[in-house]
C-alpha cells in the first residue's frame, strides 16, 4: 500500500492498528510505503543530543520532533525519501532479527544495483551505504521493532532527499558520515516511482512474497482494531501489498 505523503503520527497509528491484525492473522504481511512531511524521530536507544537544532528551530523550519520505539538512533524523513514499513510475522519468515535486518538491508542493496551503483554494509553500522572505502555516506537507514515477532517500523531510502535537514541531527548517531541520496550519486534526476517499483521488486523477492496490489478500503475492512485515517490521503496509488507465494 502507497500511502502518499502522509504526517507521521497517523501513519504510526496505522502501524500500530496492522500489528495487531496481523497478529490476529485476520491480515497476509504488509507493505506500506510512503513519504512524510519533514520529521525527525528519535528511536527508543537514542540520545537526545543528537539532536543539534532547538524546538524555536524546528518550528521555523516546519520539522516535527517525534519519539518512537523502534530500534536505532536519530534520524529525518523528509519528500523525496521512500520510507516502507513491513507488517511480518517472522514466524512464517525465520525468527531471527538480525537475520531480518540483513534481508531489508539486502532489498534496498538489489534496489541500489538496478541503477548502477554498489551498496555496501559497513561492519557495526546499519543500513546501506554508498561510496568510496573509508568516505561511505550512509543512502538508507533502519530502525525497526518487534512484537510477538511482528514487525513494525523499517527503512527509509534516500532519492531526492533534501540532504540539508541531515544537519538538524546527527545522523543515527554517528559523527564522522553523512547522509546521501540515489540524485547525489548518480548526478541526475531520479524517478521516485521507479525506485518504488524496484524496491517492492525486490522485497517480493528476498522474503519469498508475492507483491499484491489492495485498496485501503480492503485493508481497513480486515483490521480487527478500527484506525483513524482522517490524517491520511484521500486518494490510493499504487497500493503493494505482500503476501506469501501461492496464497490465496
Amino acid at each position: 500500500m502507497d500511502l502518499g505523503l502522509v504526517p507521521y503520527g497517523p501513519t504510526s497509528d496505522l502501524q500500530r492498528a496492522l500489528v495487531e491484525g496481523r497478529k490476529a492473522q485476520a491480515i497476509p504481511d504488509v507493505l506500506l510505503l510512503c513519504e512524510h512531511p519533514h520529521v525527525i524521530t528519535l528511536g527508543r536507544n537514542g540520545k537526545r543530543e543528537h539532536l543539534r537544532a532547538g524546538s524555536q528551530v524546528l518550528s521555523q523550519m516546519r520539522v516535527e520532533f517525534h519519539t518512537t520505539d523502534r530500534g536505532g538512533d536519530i534520524t529525518y524523513h523528509g519528500p523525496g525519501q521512500i520510507v516502507g514499513y513491513p507488517i511480518l510475522d517472522l514466524a512464517e519468515h525465520r525468527r531471527d532479527v538480525r537475520w531480518y535486518v540483513e534481508q531489508l538491508e539486502e532489498v534496498m542493496i538489489q534496489a541500489t544495483a538496478d541503477f548502477g551503483i554498489v551498496g555496501k554494509r559497513l561492519a557495526e553500522k546499519h543500513g546501506v551505504w554508498a561510496g568510496p572505502p573509508a568516505r561511505e555516506e550512509k543512502l538508507a537507514a533502519l530502525g525497526v521493532h518487534l512484537s510477538r515477532w511482528v514487525t513494525s517500523h523499517g527503512f527509509a531510502y534516500n532519492v531526492s532527499t533534501d540532504l540539508r535537514f541531515f544537519d538538524l541531527i546527527v545522523p543515527c548517531g554517528i559523527p564522522d558520515k553523512r547522509a546521501t541520496s540515489l540524485e547525489r550519486v548518480l548526478s541526475r534526476t531520479v524517478s521516485a516511482e521507479e525506485v518504488r517499483a524496484r524496491l517492492v521488486a525486490h522485497f517480493g523477492k528476498v522474503f519469498g512474497r508475492a507483491m499484491i496490489p489492495a485498496s485501503r478500503r480492503d485493508l481497513e475492512a480486515a483490521l480487527p482494531v478500527p484506525v483513524a485515517m482522517s490524517a491520511m490521503p484521500s486518494v490510493d496509488r499504487a497500493q503493494p501489498i505482500s503476501q506469501r507465494e501461492g496464497a490465496a
